[in-house]
């Protein structure tokens, strides 16, 4: 009963949604920033995401962000941009953007001889509890002399979760939660996960939990400021 109350309010809210109501900002120079903690609660950097162009119309357009990784102690990592998409009734999110690019900056700056391949996570406009959603994966690779960087993530067994309020340093939000494992390869070494996803209308991501493969809590990003 209560899985079909939750359907119910999913659908009929859904079916409100416009495109100003999808899961990012709609209004250019918009910035959302995040700060991401380790497992002992401790900051380990931040990045800010500045909504930078919108482009098409209807249920068919594209948003670009300017991104800006920061370290712990406040400098600046490296600028980059990534996209999303809606087109119909689905999202889609640069997966890209679930990288750390720090290994390929070069001066500041990801230089385009990045060769990334792979597909874009997919979020239906209107995620429904309970159903499951399309594995996702991106490789970055790239050349420097005789070194060759390469990234592999890997999403799998994506499901909508709930919809739920919660709570972060920006405010409280209704936001639906995504379950998902994350694997991959980054410069060697090997990454197992499971990730907690909360997407919110209007915003997008508003928090990300990883853990390991014994459920401990590893890491922790959430949105502390929207301007």
């Amino acid at each position: 009963m209560k899985k079909l109350f939750i359907l119910t309010i999913v659908v009929f809210f859904g079916l409100t949604v416009s495109a100003q109501k999808a899961f990012f900002p709609s209004k250019t120079g918009t910035k959302l920033t995040y700060q991401s903690f380790d497992k002992k609660g401790k900051m380990a950097g931040q990045t800010k995401y500045t909504v930078k162009d919108l482009s098409g119309s209807g249920s068919n357009f594209k948003i670009t962000y300017q991104v800006e990784s920061i370290d712990a102690k406040g400098n600046r990592v490296y600028i980059d941009e990534v996209t999303v998409k809606q087109e119909g009734d689905k999202m889609y999110f640069d997966m890209s953007n679930f990288l750390n690019k720090a290994a390929f900056q070069q001066n500041g700056e990801i230089p385009p001889s990045i060769e990334v391949t792979g597909n874009n996570m997919e979020i239906p406009l209107i995620p429904v509890p309970g159903t499951s959603l399309p594995d996702a994966s991106v490789t970055m690779a790239m050349k420097m002399g005789f070194i060759s960087l390469k990234m592999t993530v890997n999403l799998t067994n994506r499901k909508v979760e709930t919809l739920e309020d919660i709570t972060v340093k920006a405010g409280t939000f209704n936001a639906f939660k995504l379950s998902g494992d994350v694997n991959g390869t980054i410069l060697g070494i090997k990454v197992n996960s499971k990730g907690l996803d909360w997407y919110a209308y209007g915003i997008g991501l508003v928090k990300t939990e990883s853990y390991d493969k014994k459920g401990d809590l590893q890491s922790v990003l959430e949105l502390v400021e929207i301007q």
